[in-house]
């Protein structure tokens, strides 16, 4: 119940999935948590569900293209909670599936936008409040799509392959500092957005998360969960020694 005890978390992306998973189990085990997200009603409904059961939370609005509001988020929530210890920058989004020759200029920097600009915004403006702290943990959500190929969604593969690169560089520029980074690359998980990707399928949604669940040795798709006890994991103390490292969690997807 302690793990992460006496730090403030900040969760991008926080109001479903698995930034929801990761904001509710950083709060079980001790940190405050600050929810951010643009869908207003699910995030305030993921700190209020934390509050419900003893922990502390707060949700803020926040677009993580939007470097002002970032900013501003951040000061608030060091001056809340005391400090700004752990970042998980989870938000983003799949975009277009199509042929590369078929994606536009706008629908690959959409993306680019928030799963990659997104990531080093808020990498940024963390890293001033983190070293006032004297340490901190970075926790970058990329993909087993960071790693590898599967023909289909360009701009998502090459954005979690730059999200892969961006934790490793961080990792250096600050380990003298104390402040880890480190990424994840979750397999298929059974998220809204994954489920949204199910719904285009002409088969239906049931016939989609057979064709996923087929996919990985252990023989079903993931839970958000599975990846937010690795964000915890990382938040902690107990990965001290861990930066610039990459967590797969995917079921032995990658072992094939």
């Amino acid at each position: 119940m302690n793990r992460v005890s006496g730090k403030a978390a900040v969760v991008t992306g926080g109001a479903l999935g698995i930034g929801r998973a990761s904001a509710i189990r950083l709060a079980e085990e001790g940190a405050v948590v600050a929810v951010l997200d643009i869908d207003d009603n699910a995030g305030k409904a993921v700190a209020a569900e934390i509050k419900s059961v003893g922990g502390q939370a707060d949700y803020w609005h926040v677009d993580v293209t939007d470097e002002e509001a970032i900013r501003q988020c951040y000061d608030e929530v060091a001056e809340r909670f005391g400090g700004l210890h752990v970042l998980v920058n989870n938000a983003g989004i799949a975009g277009v599936n199509k042929p590369t020759d078929e994606v536009t200029r706008e629908e690959w920097e959409a993306l680019f936008n928030i799963n990659v600009t997104g990531v080093f915004l808020c990498t940024k403006h963390a890293i001033g409040h983190m070293r006032k702290a004297g340490s901190g943990s970075i926790v970058n959500l990329s993909s087993i799509y960071g790693l590898i190929g599967a023909a289909d969604l360009p701009p998502y593969h090459a954005s979690k392959g730059a999200v892969r690169l961006m934790s490793k560089n961080d990792a250096l520029f600050y380990a003298t500092e104390n402040i880890r980074v480190n990424s994840i690359h979750p397999a298929y998980i059974w998220t809204p957005l994954v489920e949204d990707l199910g719904k285009q399928h002409p088969d239906g949604v049931e016939a989609f998360r057979k064709l996923l669940d087929e996919k990985h040795p252990i023989g079903h798709v993931g839970e958000p969960d599975d990846i937010a006890w690795g964000v915890v994991y990382l938040a902690s103390d107990e990965s001290k020694f861990v930066t610039g490292s990459e967590l797969v969690i995917d079921g032995g997807y990658t072992a094939q």
